[in-house]
């Protein structure tokens, strides 16, 4: 269950048992600045912030427009109510999807700024520890064969549950050091039925993803076999 709380324009979301005492301004980079605990940036179309706090690192994103769009509007979107909003349907996604038992970031909060028909949105989760994504790790090295398995019966584990991922990239999976697969990002994910179309178009786009990275790096440690071997495992999870 999510504990909702409304503060003029400004609505905080949290899970009803969170121990965190998270205020409005653990979505202000400036605030882990001053107290010298951002610990790490992420610089792309947006920015992603890494902090330390109490529990551990947390992980800081603000919602971003792409493309033509992003342009002209950047990070505002249609208000037409709280449960319509991304940043609402991630987090309670991300809730469910941790309820469930599979490999995601562990939700912490979010944040929904809105006036009139405008709104802006924040994300709160934990970083997974000791994790790189497949893209960093494919930079320097090659995944084994357990590796590239574990990432077929994870991505099967999602999909047998119905979760679908809007951009199922190798820079949303994730391995940490003993060898766990996450998946993170799940902006405009839902869920859908088990076999549904749309889940056939995630490993299409995770395929289009490996070839396109393979294409501009020069060091890139992956053998276009090792696709039908992570195929393999997906179909015979």
């Amino acid at each position: 269950m999510l504990d909702i709380i409304h503060r003029g324009n400004h609505t905080l979301l949290t899970a009803v048992d969170n121990p965190l005492n998270v205020t409005l301004d653990w979505f202000l980079p400036d605030y882990w600045q001053a107290m010298d605990a951002i610990i790490a940036e992420k610089k792309g179309r947006s920015s992603t912030w890494f902090f330390d706090y109490s529990n551990g690192i947390g992980v800081l994103r603000h919602y971003w427009r792409g493309g033509l769009v992003g342009r002209l509007l950047s990070d505002q979107y249609l208000y037409t109510g709280l449960k319509n909003t991304r940043t609402y349907k991630e987090y309670l996604l991300l809730v469910e999807l941790e309820a469930r038992g599979l490999n995601v970031p562990k939700p912490l909060a979010a944040k929904v700024d809105h006036g009139g028909l405008i709104y802006r949105g924040d994300l709160i989760t934990q970083a997974i520890p000791d994790a790189a994504s497949l893209l960093d790790l494919l930079k320097t090295r090659a995944l084994s064969d357990d590796e590239v398995i574990a990432i077929g019966k994870t991505i099967a584990n999602f999909h047998q549950q119905g979760v679908f991922h809007a951009d199922l990239n190798i820079n949303n999976i994730m391995l940490d050091n003993s060898g766990r697969v996450y998946i993170i990002d799940f902006d405009r994910g839902r869920l859908v039925k088990p076999m549904h179309p749309c889940l056939k178009r995630n490993m299409q786009r995770l395929q289009r993803s490996f070839i396109k990275e393979e294409g501009r790096n020069n060091r890139f440690f992956w053998d276009s076999a090792q696709w039908q071997s992570l195929i393999d495992a997906y179909q015979n999870n």
